[in-house]
């Protein structure tokens, strides 16, 4: 998951595990009680016949025949194949207003080219008690072909939808240049003073006869897997990252940092981890990776480079920008270039979030005070030390851990309740079937998961969340034991909910929380900084906290605030606020379009990256080839 995100008191009586990116929305949980289910006699005989009927609807425009193959409040979630953005449409009604509007799809048939894409019988909800049949779907519109996936259950003698998922994969006539379409890599025959591999990959790297469509902030997961997406599609971008190397962004953060999440969750996109990977990575090891990612995949990175100037002109669709290069030590290179979209992969937060405006805080006489992106691990021997991390969610965990491993004396701030689950938890049970070691392809787990609608995926997270609990029953009463205030997320629906709904407020625990619940790392609960002392803490109760170290680990702003910094107030006041939820369940902003032409957000962990950076590959190049044109719905 993500890095940690601001934890706050509850406010206006709304408690903070409640709470949600301002002007988003706390989406509901779906009621799947209420679902009937009666198992088909033949599957198989009983999907190609929902599938026959479907498509006849829809290559008629029978609105109404089609609305009558879903349940009343069935659910479409469509990526791209519908329209150029992405929508949840609930109900009969609304399915019908938006395919009013146009469909430009054409057919689909039933995927059966494995075992876990061929219909079958299996649960709908986090129990297992609504059963129904769900099977792969291959999709074809009038511009691309996509992937899908239906859940059915048996109702007035027929199966209809429960939900359905329509997503695209490729655009005809602009398929990626992979496998059967795969370049030749050299050009036989006399031709006098052409340039071999390298050379090419050097010209073509430093622009010297070209300019990119595509500009990228950043070099992270953000900023590459969107430009390995955009190079398969031939659509030439550039990354640009202020850090000497691919990979800084992970290599400079604190020394102790080890991914959370498993391998097999966070392959990227065309390159999959090693079979001998292990299961949780460590930081550094990532950064190597991303650089060789970067490399293997020939993308064009230019490193020690930031943006000097910006302009958009709206008459050319096209950027002007300014960018200064370090291109060796001592020589600082100046260049124009004119992209036609930025995309903006600077992390999937904003501005670090870090309270300045506490009284004393500039007068801290200790060791260190820092935000926690600039905490780069605990001093050796800490014997003696004492150490305050404000925040627990990740980060503040890991530091925390980090401090005590070295002799300190440290004690957490807990300023509102943090949801906590074991590592152990999510692999063996929110992970497993899906996104495990015998699990099935990635790219079938990302189709399966983001096939689930977000009112219907809190719905069976809190059965999920429910079933963790009782598995760190022992570890959150230990929590409890020791002061930590605990939650289990929005509505019950735990870690993954509170991540899209807040962008953090979680800890997926590897080792800090039985410090906690043995008293190795002490908790002072709920009380507001008052002021930093020149040794230390004081609170609002009156109370204080000697310290030779702060951190605070009080997480990030919206994104919005590093395109302010970056391109100015004019861009930051057109572009929509991101993360979140919109009314329909979809995240707000990021991956999509944002208000502003040829301007793109994008972020997130490994996983979303590797699914959404498909996606906005695909909006681009429909635009470069005019398939579609800004404004499409």
């Amino acid at each position: 998951m993500a890095s940690a995100a601001t934890q706050s008191m509850p406010s206006h009586g709304i408690p903070s595990y409640q709470r949600v990116e301002p002007g988003s929305v706390n989406i509901d949980v779906e009621d799947l009680s209420k679902i009937q289910t009666v198992q088909p006699k033949d599957i198989d005989a009983a999907t190609e016949a929902w599938v026959s009927a479907f498509n006849k609807a829809i290559q008629s425009s029978d609105h109404a025949g089609l609305t009558d193959l879903f349940l009343p409040n069935a659910f479409w979630r469509d990526h791209l194949c519908l329209s150029w953005d992405f929508h949840t449409m609930k109900g009969t009604e609304k399915i019908k207003e938006f395919l009013k509007q146009g469909c430009r799809l054409k057919k689909i048939e039933v995927d059966r080219s494995s075992d876990f894409r061929k219909p079958v019988v299996t649960g709908f909800d986090g129990k297992g008690q609504v059963q129904g049949v769900q099977t792969f779907l291959t999709t074809e519109s009038d511009v691309g072909r996509g992937v899908g996936v239906a859940r059915l259950v048996q109702a007035d003698g027929k199966l209809k939808v429960f939900t359905l998922f329509t997503s695209m994969r490729e655009l005809k006539g602009h398929e990626e240049a992979t496998f059967g379409r795969r370049p030749e890599g050299v050009s036989h025959g006399g031709q006098p003073g052409r340039k071999n591999w390298q050379e090419r990959r050097i010209a073509d790297e430093n622009y010297e006869e070209s300019e990119p469509t595509v500009l990228i902030l950043g070099a992270g997961q953000g900023g590459l897997t969107p430009a390995a997406r955009l190079k398969m599609l031939g659509v030439d971008a550039l990354i640009i990252d202020r850090n000497e190397r691919v990979g800084d962004n992970w290599r400079q953060r604190y020394h102790q940092l080890v991914l959370h999440d498993p391998v097999w969750y966070d392959h990227l996109p065309y390159i999959n981890f090693p079979a001998h990977w292990p299961i949780f990575t460590p930081k550094d090891k990532l950064a190597e990776f991303f650089e060789t990612y970067a490399k293997l995949l020939e993308l064009n990175v230019w490193t020690s480079t930031t943006i000097k100037e910006s302009h958009w002109d709206k008459s050319k669709g096209q950027w002007t920008v300014v960018l200064e290069r370090q291109k060796e030590p001592g020589v600082i290179e100046t260049r124009t270039i004119h992209p036609k979209h930025i995309i903006q992969a600077t992390g999937h937060s904003g501005e670090k979030n870090f309270p300045s405006h506490i009284p004393g805080i500039s007068d801290f006489k200790g060791d260190r005070l820092c935000h926690s992106s600039e905490f780069t691990g605990a001093k050796l021997d800490g014997k003696g030390k004492k150490a305050i991390v404000v925040g627990c969610c990740n980060s503040g965990h890991d530091i925390a851990q980090d401090f005590y491993e070295n002799g300190y004396d440290v004690t957490m701030i807990q300023r509102s309740s943090t949801c906590v689950i074991s590592s152990k938890a999510i692999l063996d049970i929110g992970l497993a079937g899906l996104y495990d070691e015998q699990g099935p392809p990635v790219e079938d787990a990302d189709v399966a998961f983001w096939s689930i609608p977000s009112s219907v995926l809190k719905s069976i997270h809190i059965d999920v969340t429910a079933a963790q609990n009782k598995h760190d029953e022992k570890l959150l009463q230990g929590l409890e034991k020791a002061g930590f205030k605990l939650d289990q997320g929005p509505d019950r629906a735990g870690l993954f909910m509170k991540y899209f709904q807040r962008g953090g407020g979680y800890y997926i625990d590897v080792g800090a929380s039985q410090l906690i619940a043995d008293g190795k790392i002490k908790i002072k609960q709920g009380q507001e900084i008052a002021e930093v002392l020149p040794n230390g803490l004081k609170f609002a109760d009156g109370s204080e906290l000697p310290a030779d170290e702060i951190v605070f680990a009080t997480g990030y702003k919206n994104m919005r605030t590093q395109a302010r910094k970056i391109f100015g107030d004019e861009l930051a006041e057109q572009v929509k606020d991101v993360w979140g939820f919109d009314e329909e369940g979809e995240v707000r902003t990021m991956w999509r379009k944002t208000g502003h032409p040829g301007f793109w957000f994008f972020g997130g962990n490994l996983a979303l990256c590797r699914y959404w950076s498909r996606m906005i590959a695909l909006q681009i190049k429909a635009l470069e080839e005019g398939i579609c044109k800004y404004d499409d719905r």
